[in-house]
């Protein structure tokens, strides 16, 4: 059967750039005759996925001083489709000084990422910034552009985690782990001697994928001897990544397209993965079923069960997808219903390869990719669970990620205990599973700070007791605090976004100070807000005073405006508000009256309700800010009754000359 190539997707094979497949071929494609017998023979090999067998013969032909693009291609190509990233750099290096100009822009991202896993990252970067030159709109480069600072950030995410190595491991892979009902931890493995070599996989050699359990350690950190699962889960093929219902009852599982004892395969000779769903019956999985949106011409796989049971999460290549894989969730309707499966999005899935979810009893989605910007390989990400989906995608930080493929993240919120595998060096085997313990939370949404002081402008003395108001760009309060006794405080903001810092104290002018924040992540704004004294001289005209001033003349006060239907004491009244406070602690016998007003529109009794609210709130702020003794200000509300101008109903009028009208007053009293 012919085969044309096409593997570039980590579900139809657990990772196409890992060393244990979840892919079978059943036959070899027919390939066109080349002069040279050996490089006919590797291509044969390379194109049937027999990467090690087709590596041999490549790299015996270079040894006899034969070259070429497609020889230096496929030689590197070998080495980083079995995550031998390392290996790869010097083929990808010579394919790209050969190449010029005319290289094809995969080949920079694939040697981008294997310059990672040698932690030459800057050379990595550049390589990212000629991928993007070359593709424009492919969202693995848009991710770098954005987020060039992404080392920085890595670390400052890093440390959150302690992490631990499990004696369960083998030489061969363990990965995929996942929480069962009964506080044992399930994942596969290929542990199983095979002396036979035509049992092994072609890919790389090694065993077929079964799935074992293994009991926790008293510690929570550690596993037990692991055992097969009973029943009728592990076969002769491929086996891996499970989820269970929060009763135990049910499993899904990924396997070969394996059905009633039947092998299945694509249109093009492919052995794919599928999703299948398993009944626990007395201490054994039976009634094993293909979930309904499977397919044989596309794989589905590595799925993560909500905690209700109601959302499947999985990992796909199915029609629709954006890159390589995608990650999808489908609606569980239960009776073996299933509703359509949707892809989740641009924040999630790119170009690259998103793969194995886990959905969190928070609902946080964490995921592994080597689409978004990370150390290298496969890197685990987590993203914010929103109405619409969910949020950007957050590298978890080291020592869960490594310049290697680090995938298959899973966690216990309650416990903060989790396991997650990787193929790093200091492993046992190919993949190793480890266990870890998170000790801080993570970064997972883009905040700034601002970590101000108030100080009097003329001693340079900090002041404490100062109120301080965040407000946004839709003038909507965000947030209050208090100045402490070093005249400190302390806002929470979000990134790229415009706020105004606003502060009084009594006896001085309040101050507004304008911030738009940037997009760098967990950086902290320091902002000095100096306040300046009320003069005395401000205040002497009180001397001139007589029972029914308005001390807003006498004073030389801007005019109390409020917006059109708005009580909201704005910044700009405050400063004048200050004022009257500060007239009102100087002078402990002076009384007043308030006076609110409205224009002429709307009806008279809106406007006079109105016309209360700003009432209120002028009285509410000198008593609160100023604190001032409640009895020496009394209100009135005159609404529309008092206009200063001949704005009355049916009058045409200038939206000026209806603000003179919206007004407060303050009238000396007895």
């Amino acid at each position: 059967m012919e085969y044309n190539f096409f593997f570039f997707t980590p579900i139809l094979f657990k990772r196409n750039i890992t060393s244990f497949s979840l892919a079978l071929i059943l036959s070899f494609p027919v390939f066109s005759q080349k002069h040279d017998k050996s490089i006919a023979k590797a291509d044969e090999n390379f194109e049937a996925f027999a990467y090690i067998d087709a590596r041999a013969i490549y790299m015996d032909v270079i040894n006899q001083g034969y070259a070429s693009k497609d020889l230096y291609a496929k030689l590197a190509d070998s080495f980083y489709f079995t995550s031998d990233l390392e290996d790869a750099v010097q083929w990808y290096e010579k394919l790209i000084e050969a190449s010029g100009e005319e290289v094809n822009p995969e080949y920079l991202f694939r040697y981008s990422q294997c310059l990672k896993s040698v932690e030459r990252y800057q050379e990595s970067d550049d390589m990212m910034e000629r991928f993007n030159s070359l593709t424009q709109n492919d969202k693995r480069a848009k991710f770098f552009i954005e987020k060039k600072d992404y080392l920085d950030f890595i670390e400052l995410q890093s440390g959150k985690f302690e992490m631990f190595s499990l004696s369960i491991n083998t030489k061969n892979s363990e990965y995929a782990p996942s929480f069962d009902a009964n506080n044992k931890i399930v994942f596969a493995s290929s542990r199983e001697k095979i002396n036979n070599p035509a049992k092994l996989h072609k890919w790389d050699k090694m065993p077929f994928l079964d799935i074992f359990s293994s009991e926790v350690e008293s510690d929570q950190i550690g596993l037990k001897e692991p055992v097969k699962l009973k029943g009728k889960i592990n076969t002769k093929f491929h086996e891996s990544s499970t989820s269970f219902s929060r009763d135990g009852t049910t499993m899904y599982f990924s396997r070969n397209n394996y059905t009633n004892n039947k092998l299945g395969t694509s249109k093009k000779g492919v052995v794919l993965l599928k999703l299948y769903k398993a009944t626990l019956i007395d201490g054994k999985w039976t009634n094993v079923t293909e979930l309904p949106f499977c397919s044989d011409n596309y794989s589905v796989s590595h799925p993560s069960l909500s905690t209700d049971g109601k959302k499947l999460y999985f990992a796909s290549d199915m029609p629709g997808t954006f890159g390589k894989s995608d990650l999808y969730v489908v609606d569980v309707l239960g009776g073996g219903r299933f509703g359509k499966p949707k892809n989740l999005g641009e924040n999630i899935n790119t170009e690259g390869r998103e793969t194995f979810p886990y959905i969190s009893n928070s609902g946080r989605l964490y995921f592994a990719s080597d689409g978004h910007v990370g150390l290298g390989g496969l890197d685990v990400f987590v993203a914010e669970p929103k109405e619409s989906g969910f949020s950007d995608a957050f590298n978890v930080g080291k020592p869960i990620n490594s310049p290697k493929d680090d995938f298959t993240f899973v966690l216990n919120e309650e416990t903060k205990i989790g396991y997650f595998a990787s193929n790093r060096k200091g492993g046992k085997g190919n993949d190793d599973i480890y266990s870890f313990k998170q000790n801080e939370e993570l970064i997972t949404s883009c905040k700034q700070y601002i970590d101000g002081r108030i100080v009097d402008i003329e001693t340079n003395s900090t002041l404490s007791g100062a109120d301080i108001i965040l407000w946004d760009e839709n003038r909507a309060i965000v947030d209050r605090a208090v100045s402490d006794s070093f005249g400190r405080y302390k806002f929470v903001v979000e990134c790229e976004k415009q706020y105004e810092v606003q502060v009084g104290l009594a006896g001085y002018t309040p101050e507004n100070i304008g911030l738009r924040t940037t997009d760098v992540l967990e950086y902290t704004n320091a902002i000095v807000v100096p306040l300046q004294p009320i003069k005395e001289e401000v205040l002497s005209p009180l001397a001139q005073v007589n029972l029914g001033d308005d001390l807003g003349k006498t004073l030389l006060l801007e005019p109390i405006y409020f917006g059109l239907d708005d009580a909201t004491i704005t910044p700009e009244t405050e400063i004048e508000l200050q004022k009257i406070i500060a007239v009102m602690k100087k002078y402990p016998d002076l009384k007043i009256e308030v006076r609110s007003h409205t224009d002429s529109r709307s009806s008279f009794w809106y406007n006079k309700r109105l016309s209360v609210k700003r009432m209120r709130a002028t009285i509410s702020y000198i008593v609160r800010k100023g604190e001032i003794y409640w009895k020496r200000i009394r209100g009135k509300a005159y609404g529309e009754r008092r206009l200063i101008n001949k704005c009355g109903n049916d009058v045409p009028c200038t939206e000026e000359e209806h603000q003179e009208n919206r007004r407060s007053e303050f009238i000396v009293r007895k």
